[in-house]
């Protein structure tokens, strides 16, 4: 049985933190979808198009991962792609509450496991919306990007 795992979120714009999950997690699985969520409700810097297109260059050529968007339930968009796991990352004690929640609801719909990978040392803060608001001020943000992703910024 093919193990498929998918690793998603909204990406604006993907980090070395987001990078660091995804080829930690890529040794697990046979195939890492990586599912870029939109939601109506938020705003975003970045299309849904460019953020999908810009992860897509970041990972091209590895046979392993595909990128597309989704605006359903995570744990559909995962039926969808016969997914067991969906692959999260942590960065502190909050984010592991939440997921933790998370985790125990998605099991209870559907069956489908959690994977938990802890956020290396010295990217706990690494985060989109420090990027977001560093580039809001004018300020580069080239360290918390992966070096692929720093032409669209």
């Amino acid at each position: 049985m093919e193990r498929i795992g998918i690793f998603v979120g909204s990406f604006d714009p993907f980090t070395i933190g987001h990078d660091s999950i995804v080829r930690r997690a890529l040794p697990l699985f046979d195939r890492l979808v990586i599912g870029v969520g939109v939601n109506e409700k938020k705003r975003y810097m970045l299309t849904a198009e460019e953020r999908v297109e810009t992860i897509r260059g970041l990972y091209d050529g590895e046979k392993k991962i595909s990128v597309e968007q989704y605006s359903d339930l995570t744990v559909d968009f995962a039926q969808r792609h016969g997914a067991q796991f969906i692959v999260k990352g942590v960065r502190s004690v909050k984010d592991f509450e939440f997921e933790r929640e998370q985790a125990d609801i998605n099991r209870r719909l559907t069956g489908i496991e959690t994977v938990v990978f802890y956020a290396l040392p010295g990217m706990d803060s690494v985060s989109s919306s420090v990027v977001r608001e560093l580039k809001n001020f004018g300020r580069s943000a080239d360290s918390f990007l992966p070096k692929k992703n720093l032409t669209r910024w």
